[in-house]
């Protein structure tokens, strides 16, 4: 007896789900029998599949097991338990991602995801990724190595990580980069012979940098102009120049190798170090020379790498994704910034800028440029490292690279890793001149955090090409960590809106250093699979009529969707409901009232991710027409204001009634008279 009421119970289950629900699932031919999905599922407490059996716990997700496959239209076998309500069940003939999505969708079911696999984290073999070389008098370390590229942890642990780090090393589990996505660097130009920087994934890119006037190139330090000649003779500036220039003495940078190193250095090839991006393209177009660039160089730059064809210059047949820039100037941004920035935008571009480095004031342009993502710095325990400056707006912050200790000669802990070259002014050719920076030859400012976060979008657009600039920063600021109120030097203060006064270490807040601290693995994590989007079918939403919303969410090759929910998140004074199924591609919204509805779309693709998006809707009042106008009136011919007939008849028959009034008025009068006099007598 007591089997037939455990077959009756599985029974009544199976069948209580709606007819279209217990459907087999039609399988793509790339789902073979023998495929194998596993999923975990744990049922809600009110699963009539709970109910509770003289049966083993494992007799139990057995029988649910068997039931929720009936359901579904696919055999479904008992896995191993993890509680009362979840365990695994196993099927065959499509992806545990899409058996995940149809299970999820059961009413009695809390949640349903694929039961994957996971892996020791793949860690670069490049030799300066765990630790830099032992330091020496004069050269050597960090000891903590590419510390900023991995996953955050405690400073000065056994995995040489700090609080700050961006965890690129679980991003590149997602994403190693791919070779469709280009990363423009406008900067000082490339040494093209660094043995970190060889390889397809290297383009020619351009040279920028024009005449300071006729027949003269001080600033290119090049003898000529504009060319396809991207390499860097260095930005020196002796002693003679410096005054001519406006600028100091200085040796060679070799800044361009440096910021484009970060983003694109040839990975996992043990030797050197490794880089963001790992498999993106990078192209260096040179803007910068000796005491820097002119505006127009660095604007006609921006659209030739976003593939916007530039007067006099050939077209750039390979369009950057992301531009990155470490590079500034005071002031507030200029319209010629904005209009670059904006074409470069509506091309697809990013475009990433560093924040400046004059320890606290306002952001530098073309940083602080509309359509630009502003970058500022920090210290490895998460604080803003003194020289970044900072801002509103400013989008997310990333390592900058600091020091600790400030002694003289003293090896500088937490500097960042990344290519250069030993020329003091020209370069220094061939591997001879190839060099890393390190503990002595420091990479420190907003110029490297530049670049993690060009190469993080990079990686981002790898995973999903469809994201547009608008979506990759709001990925990128709805993923970031918090800044921490802890753990920096002793006494600082929440950094404050900048005031012309400098200010060095501080602890961050949203307002002034953006969003939170760069996470590569969570920003590449948000954008790895389809991304739902609505659109709004219905051209004016109106109270007590059908409002249609449709997905518009891109898919990319390889992708599908197979699940859709609508839900109306917020019917405000709407009163909207939906009116019919709300698990398709599309969706009728019926509003009873004026006011404002948010509907949400949860869309789930063919790898299990599951991705959220809202849209608001404003519904007006419902048409009233008008009321009806009386006719005119019209005079049946003559001039003036002569009464037409039908006016006539009217009047006359007015003048008839009251006539007629009085005289029944004068007879009534007439009898009470007479009434009121006494009977004679004869």
């Amino acid at each position: 007896m007591r089997r037939v009421l455990i077959c009756a119970a599985v029974a009544a289950a199976t069948w209580a789900a709606p007819l279209a629900i217990r459907t087999s699932l039609a399988q793509t031919p790339a789902a073979a029998a023998s495929t194998v999905a596993r999923v975990i599922v744990k049922f809600k407490s009110t699963s009539p599949l709970l109910r509770k059996q003289a049966l083993s716990v494992a007799s139990q997700h057995t029988a649910q097991a068997a039931a929720l496959g009936q359901r579904i239209g696919i055999g479904l076998a008992a896995g191993r338990g993890l509680s009362e309500r979840s365990h695994v069940v196993i099927g065959r003939g499509l992806s545990s991602q899409q058996l995940a999505a149809r299970i999820a969708a059961e009413s009695d079911v809390e949640y349903a995801v694929a039961d994957e696999r996971k892996h020791i984290v793949a860690v670069p073999n490049d030799t300066l990724y765990a630790a830099g070389p032992a330091v020496g008098v004069t050269n050597g370390g960090p000891v903590v190595g590419q510390w900023y590229l991995k996953p955050p942890g405690v400073a000065g642990d056994v995995n040489n990580t700090a609080p700050a780090a961006i965890n690129a090393q679980q991003a590149w589990d997602i994403s190693t980069g791919s070779a469709s996505i280009v990363v423009a660097v406008l900067d000082t130009g490339l040494r093209f012979d660094h043995p970190d920087l060889q390889g397809g994934n290297v383009l020619p890119g351009y040279d920028m940098a024009g005449a300071d006037s006729a027949g003269v190139f001080t600033t290119a330090n090049d003898g000529n102009g504009r060319d396809a000649d991207a390499s860097d003779p260095g930005d020196f500036v002796t002693a003679a120049e410096a005054g001519t220039l406006g600028c100091s003495e200085t040796s060679s940078s070799w800044h361009g190798t440096q910021t484009l190193g970060l983003i694109g250095a040839a990975t996992n090839n043990g030797v050197g170090m490794a880089s963001v991006g790992r498999t993106v393209r990078v192209m260096p177009v040179r803007v910068l020379g000796k005491c820097g660039g002119y505006d127009s160089d660095i604007q006609a730059a921006i659209l030739w790498a976003a593939g916007i064809d530039v007067p006099g210059v050939p077209h750039n047949a390979t369009p950057a994704r992301v531009i990155n820039m470490s590079l500034g100037g005071d002031g507030a941004c200029a319209q010629s910034y904005v209009d670059a920035i904006g074409q470069a935008n509506a091309a697809g571009t990013v475009v990433v800028a560093s924040a400046g480095n004059s320890s606290g004031h306002a952001v530098s342009s073309p940083a602080n440029c509309p359509g630009a993502i502003a970058v500022a710095a920090l210290r490895h325990v998460g604080s803003k490292v003194g020289f970044s400056d900072l801002g509103p707006q400013i989008a997310i912050s990333a390592p900058g690279g600091n020091c600790v200790n400030t002694g003289t000669g003293e090896a500088c802990l937490y500097t960042l890793i990344t290519t250069s070259n030993k020329g003091t002014t020209a370069p220094v050719l061939g591997l001879p001149g190839a060099s890393y920076t390190d503990s002595f030859d420091t990479s420190l400012g907003t110029s490297f955090s530049s670049p993690l976060v060009a190469g993080t979008v990079a990686l981002m657009l790898s995973a999903n090409p469809a994201l547009t600039p608008a979506q990759v920063k709001a990925k990128l600021q709805s993923s970031a960590r918090p800044f921490p109120t802890t753990g920096g030097t002793v006494g600082i203060q929440a950094c404050v809106a900048p005031t012309g006064v400098d200010q060095g270490e501080c602890y961050c807040t949203t307002s002034t250093c953006g969003a939170g601290m760069l996470d590569a693995h969570a920003a590449v994590l948000s954008v790895s699979g389809v991304q739902a989007s609505i659109s709004l079918t219905t051209t004016t939403p109106t109270a007590n009529q059908d409002v249609a919303l449709t997905s518009d969410s891109p898919v990319n090759p390889g992708q599908s969707i197979v699940s859709y929910l609508w839900t109306i998140l917020n019917a405000g004074t709407s009163g909207a409901t939906i009116t019919g199924a709300n698990n398709g591609a599309a969706v009728v919204v019926r509003p009873t009232s004026p006011g404002v509805f948010v509907a949400q779309l949860m869309t789930t693709d063919n790898a299990g991710f599951v991705s959220t998006t809202t849209l608001s809707v404003t519904v007006i009042g419902p048409v009233v027409p008008p009321a009806a106008t009386p006719p005119p009136v019209t005079s049946s011919g003559g001039g003036g204001g002569a009464l037409g007939v039908g006016w006539l008849l009217l009047l006359l028959a007015a003048v008839l009634s009251l006539a007629l009034v009085g005289a029944r008025e004068r007879a009534r009068t007439t009898l009470s008279a007479a009434a009121a006099r006494p009977a004679r007598t004869d």
